[in-house]
């Protein structure tokens, strides 16, 4: 299920940032009494009673001014207006209406999209009272918040995932659903002509040709796939303005949409930091990967070169080892083949079930193995194990007291599980739940 897309929006200085924090729990945006401090836009994850969504911080609109960098900032967040679900317009209550709100209030009314008009700095019951003031601007209710310190920001959020469909329209179709994300210029749009055999997608040298999220059906050994194109995503420093920030919001709602993730490197290029940073998003979406290496054709190579190779990308992205490397070249359509059947092959293990029995004797065969860490005198104990969910799979380890855990030791059980059940290409979400023995 796709998470919706909620894009905050304001002038500058009225705590867009703020709210943005406030929401998502922690300092993601950088908050400072001046205004254009945010000039690009933020994303990350929330949560609000049982609902996921995706937050977006957009720089401040001021859409009367001749100003090149605001008018740069104010093309982004009209960018992730056209992205969003829903949008949440943020007012200062201190300054009143402004024809700045006034003009962003007539342009919101244009996207025919849910808006939610905060009055924010309403720190008191008097300017709470003067939140009222801000009806005049036509948008409906005015929810009155305190972004510091938190007043309000409850029923904002309620109102927000009122407008979010219900699980049941949410659904997608349940073909398994493949996304080709990576930088720009690295043959994503060439990889899906490809598979498809046929000219699907503009295939341009030009970087950022693709700027939108791209689906395609393909039926492969009998089975409906749906592959996603799009856009190149690039470290924040090098995106252009405009549009091409507007394709990276899609390239991340594509990975969220996902059940597996191809990420293209380019071979000649090698691993770059943004390759590992686009692994990150695939990470944190708990999404299946496969890494394919592109351009393998213009690579100089003997009989060594393909497995240094794979060591290179396994140590430069540490955090994803299960990821199986695919060499390939979409241009001459070199091993082609095998990124599919690759795909249809780690998916299967997103839905990997583990007998509860079989995963609690590995549990104790791990622990005579390497005993548990002690802290405070305190030794880490074992109760019970079971994998409540899949996709991704989902283990839960009842421990006498999870600060007991360290990273370590969940790596080692994680590398266990690995050697003996495979999880190919998917990541595992363990879970330690503290439960007190009794007569401890």
């Amino acid at each position: 299920m796709t998470k919706p897309l909620v894009a905050i929006v304001g002038r500058q200085n009225v705590g867009k940032s703020t709210l943005f924090n406030r929401i998502v729990g922690e300092r993601v945006a950088i908050v400072e009494d001046l205004p254009g401090t945010t000039r690009d836009r933020l994303y990350a994850n929330a949560e609000w009673q049982g609902r996921v969504f995706t937050l977006v911080d957009t720089g401040g609109l001021a859409l009367g001014s001749e100003d090149s960098m605001l008018a740069r900032v104010r093309l982004q967040a009209e960018q992730a207006i056209s992205e969003a679900d829903v949008i949440v317009l943020v007012t200062d209550v201190l300054s009143g209406v402004t024809a700045d709100d006034a003009d962003l209030a007539e342009m919101l009314r244009r996207t025919s999209k849910p808006i939610l008009l905060c009055a924010n700095k309403a720190d008191s019951e008097a300017r709470r009272l003067d939140a009222a003031e801000f009806y005049s601007l036509g948008l409906g209710e005015v929810f009155a918040v305190s972004a510091v310190h938190g007043v309000g920001v409850a029923d904002l959020l309620d109102a927000m995932t009122a407008t979010f469909p219900s699980a049941e329209e949410a659904v997608d179709d349940a073909t398994m659903k493949v996304a080709i994300v990576g930088r720009t210029s690295v043959g994503k749009s060439s990889l899906l002509n490809a598979l498809l055999g046929k000219e699907r997608a503009i295939v341009s040298p030009i970087a950022g040709t693709t700027r939108d999220a791209i689906d395609t059906s393909v039926q492969w050994h009998g089975e409906k796939v749906t592959l996603i194109d799009t856009a190149g995503i690039r470290k924040r420093g090098s995106i252009a303005p405009g549009v091409e920030k507007y394709s990276v919001l899609r390239a991340l709602k594509a990975i969220d949409r996902a059940d597996v993730v191809l990420l293209l490197i380019d071979a000649v290029e090698g691993v770059l930091a943004q390759d590992a940073h686009i692994a990150g998003y695939i990470l944190e979406a708990c999404k299946s990967v496969v890494v394919v290496v592109n351009k393998w054709d213009a690579v100089p190579k003997d009989s060594t070169t393909m497995d240094a190779y794979r060591e290179h990308i396994r140590s430069e992205l540490k955090f994803a080892p299960y990821a199986p490397v695919l060499f390939i070249s979409a241009l001459k359509r070199q091993r082609i083949d095998e990124v599919l059947d690759t795909a249809l092959r780690i998916n299967e293990q997103r839905f990997q079930r583990i007998p509860t029995s079989e995963l609690n004797d590995l549990v104790q065969d791990s622990i005579a193995r390497h005993s548990p860490p002690s802290r405070w005198g305190k030794k880490l104990k074992f109760f019970y194990s079971t994998q409540p969910t899949v996709d991704p799979p989902t283990l839960v380890f009842f421990v006498n007291d999870i600060r007991l855990v360290h990273f370590s030791y969940r790596r080692y059980l994680e590398n266990r599980i690995r050697e003996r059940w495979g999880f190919e290409g998917t990541p595992l979400r363990l879970r330690f739940q503290g439960r007190q023995e009794k007569g401890d």
